[in-house]
């Protein structure tokens, strides 16, 4: 869930109108409040009415008055691009292209805890987005479901980031022979690891305190994947 900003991050409409000035002279309050009714923002309402706009909102109203003015694109398709935006897609002069999510690393190059973090904008795809942007055949995402790597919350939910993670690792290692049949064990040992983590939090959820809980848990985890990779390159150099 995203983070609400403090309200002295708030803009009037007035406000965002002198910031837009400073690139488009021409931008009018009337013409602000036409894409609000069109639906392309979608500004706070204070409890008198009054409009309270984000950044977030300046930077998408700049972003559909640049395409306005630079491209002459309709609403219609402005207003899919956006939609693009929010399900984690960026788009592109020739095509969309997909953001595969970043992992954060330490210095070390190991995921620390914010690896684990939720990101503000969940990554949302069609299935048919999903073999595109992983490349894989329908039989292959097939496969991949059927034993439980690739996932999704109800089967009519769009999948997220993690699932075109996963979906192109498993595809990578196809290339070397290596079918989603294989990889089980994957799926199985994150499980374990996962109901692990659940005994260790399960005191903190019980206090009510769920904030301290799921920081537990991104940490038990990025830990967790810092010594399995350790224990493989140990593994690795062993056989040396």
């Amino acid at each position: 869930m995203t983070t609400p900003e403090p309200s002295r991050a708030r803009m009037s409409i007035g406000e965002v109108l002198g910031h837009l000035r400073a690139e488009f002279s021409d931008i009018t309050i009337s013409k602000i409040r036409y894409l609000e009714t069109e639906g392309l923002v979608e500004p706070e309402r204070t409890p008198s009415g009054y409009r309270k706009f984000s950044h977030g909102d300046l930077d998408r109203l700049q972003y559909v008055l640049r395409l306005q003015r630079d491209r002459f694109l309709p609403l219609k398709v402005i207003r899919q691009k956006l939609d693009d935006l929010d399900r984690g897609l960026v788009p592109d002069d020739e095509v969309d292209a997909i953001r595969v999510p970043r992992v954060v690393l330490a210095d070390d190059g190991y995921p620390t805890a914010d690896s684990l973090r939720q990101s503000r904008t969940e990554l949302r795809l069609t299935r048919a987005e999903l073999l595109r942007a992983a490349d894989v055949s329908e039989e292959m995402l097939d496969e991949m479901e059927q034993h439980g790597l690739v996932t999704r919350r109800t089967p009519t939910s769009p999948y997220d980031g993690s699932a075109l993670v996963v979906a192109r690792c498993v595809a990578e290692l196809a290339a070397f022979g290596l079918e989603p049949r294989h990889l089980r064990a994957f799926r199985a040992s994150a499980d374990r690891e996962i109901g692990m983590f659940d005994q260790v939090v399960s005191p903190l959820q019980r206090q009510r305190d769920p904030g301290g809980a799921e920081e537990t848990v991104r940490n038990l985890a990025a830990l967790s994947v810092r010594l399995h990779t350790t224990l493989v390159k140990q593994g690795l150099r062993h056989r040396d």
